[in-house]
């Protein structure tokens, strides 16, 4: 029986990369209307709503008004969501229904770079989104520069985590409505209680130590300092979090997968 074999992995995964590319560029007008309007609905919705009602939050020793606040914590959602999503039900219909990747397990490419492409495909996806999306922010004067410039590459490493887990989850559901399992039990409470929308300080002590096992904490951690232009030391364990939790993940990915496209 053969298993996972990360050595075989050669820069030949771009060529998976490269043929989703392709594929995005025939329907790109129509992927690029969600990153560029769901900022504007975020902000209009919570900056003529909610943060007329709050007014300003107190977060890291300061205050700052509710619609800054919240403007990294949407970027982060957004890498999310794309990362997650594109290699969920976009990932699932090439398994499934488009055989894609037994297409492509009949050529030189094997299954670690077949995957690998997938999950790096995703995290291109997220950084194109978060550039538009950070770019309509931005007209609002809610992010600093130049710091604000590294959330770029930090939706590349957010893209690999998400994808990493949403390919995990393609590799072991066997029906695309299961999808609907780890959204509730794991997209949902992240995004509800990862320090999206509310401090984690207002949080009773143990739900502050169990949101710090989400990913997301940590990439909204990470956007909302580079956007407020704040950088410290203790970045780095959020970033070293983000980073341990992608390797996991893509381990468990590629075998998952493993298992469901050759044992």
């Amino acid at each position: 029986m053969s298993r996972v074999r990360y050595g075989r992995i050669t820069r030949r995964f771009f060529r998976v990369w490269h043929r989703n590319l392709t594929v995005y560029r025939k329907i790109w007008k129509v992927v690029f209307l969600p990153p560029l309007l769901e900022p504007l609905l975020y902000l209009a919705a919570f900056g003529v709503g909610l943060s007329v009602l709050i007014g300003t939050v107190h977060y890291e020793q300061k205050e700052v008004s509710y619609i800054s606040f919240i403007a990294p914590a949407l970027i982060a959602v957004n890498i999310m969501y794309n990362g997650f999503f594109e290699n969920t039900y976009a990932s699932f219909v090439r398994l499934y229904y488009q055989k894609t990747f037994d297409a492509m397990m009949a050529t030189p490419l094997c299954l670690e770079e077949i995957m690998t492409g997938e999950i790096v495909w995703a995290a291109s996806k997220a950084v194109v989104a978060t550039a538009i999306m950070q770019g309509v922010i931005s007209l609002f004067g809610l992010i600093h520069y130049p710091e604000s410039l590294l959330i770029l590459p930090l939706a590349f490493v957010g893209g690999i985590a998400f994808g990493s887990i949403g390919l995990f989850f393609t590799g072991t559901v066997r029906a695309i409505e299961m999808f609907n399992l780890p959204i509730f039990l794991f997209i949902t409470p992240m995004f509800l209680f990862g320090g999206t929308f509310f401090p984690l300080d207002n949080l009773p002590a143990w739900a502050q130590k169990f949101a710090m096992v989400f990913p997301l904490t940590h990439l909204v951690i990470l956007a909302r300092s580079l956007a407020f232009g704040s950088l410290s030391l203790v970045l780095l364990w959020h970033l070293a979090y983000l980073l341990l939790f992608s390797a996991v993940f893509f381990a468990l990915a590629l075998l998952a997968m493993h298992r469901h496209l050759i044992e």
